[in-house]
């Protein structure tokens, strides 16, 4: 498949009537969580959550169910895990690989710089945030893993995604450089490119997009040996609490 570009079908849509928050909440202190227990966490290792890139208020506005009126949609997810994280593991190692290109032009569309946004999440939860452009990037980091702490030396414990997909691949870009197009994704047919033995045995994987568990799971588990958790329909990003599966007859598999 060309890097160039692919057209991809739509995902993490808004809820009809949405309107952003009166305050930023990426600032803010995720809500209690005692409400939905967490997703096992495990304490050995690295935990690494993959944030996708949002869409554009020009490509998306004419459309009956726009993307990402919000634009921390993936970011505030990520956050309200990382303190489900932090609560049982403060001192285990937790990186955010995020895909910047999208956020640098969101930013020019909010009116204001939205990194600082991003990095104070990872100054409140004492966590790595790296950020990527390219695809490469990110399955490096997987497969070797930072210079100080190799992957040698230390497996993943956790992977989560959180971002656009659909059945075939990760969407680290979506509707940002083209209408309903990807400029950077992640597709099954790559998926071989992830050495496997790089997870721990108690490894917790889980994909909050879209669609994943229709087909890309089972690529996953075809190409890695783990079991990656995965929507059979669509998600629903929210801004209290993490992802949901708003429509009738969709679930999570694995």
């Amino acid at each position: 498949m060309s890097r160039t570009f692919a057209i991809l079908a739509a995902t993490c849509f808004a809820l009809p009537g949405w309107t952003a928050p009166a305050e930023d909440p990426v600032t803010q202190r995720a809500p209690d969580l005692a409400y939905r227990p967490p997703d096992p966490i495990p304490q050995s290792g690295e935990y690494i959550l993959i944030i996708g890139g949002v869409s554009l208020k020009a490509w998306e506005k004419y459309k009956e169910n726009p993307h990402d009126h919000w634009w921390a949609n993936f970011v505030r997810a990520g956050r309200i895990r990382s303190q489900q994280i932090r609560a049982v593991a403060p001192n285990l190692p937790l990186t955010w690989l995020v895909y910047k290109p999208n956020y640098v032009a969101r930013s020019k569309q909010e009116g204001r710089d939205l990194i600082p946004f991003i990095d104070s999440v990872g100054e409140a939860f004492n966590l790595q945030i790296i950020y990527f452009d390219r695809t490469q990037q990110v399955l490096d980091y997987l497969n070797n893993g930072p210079a100080h702490r190799p992957r040698s030396q230390m497996k993943i414990c956790g992977l989560e995604f959180f971002g656009h997909s659909n059945k075939a691949c990760f969407m680290f870009d979506y509707s940002n450089a083209l209408d309903s197009g990807s400029k950077c994704w992640l597709h099954e047919k790559e998926l071989h490119q992830i050495r496997r033995g790089i997870f721990t045995r108690d490894n917790f994987i889980k994909s909050w997009g879209c669609h994943t568990g229709e087909q890309f799971s089972r690529s996953w588990f075809k190409a890695t040996g783990t079991r990656m958790w995965g929507a059979i329909g669509k998600t629903q990003y929210m801004t209290h609490e993490l992802p949901t599966l708003p429509k009738a007859g969709a679930r999570w598999v694995r």
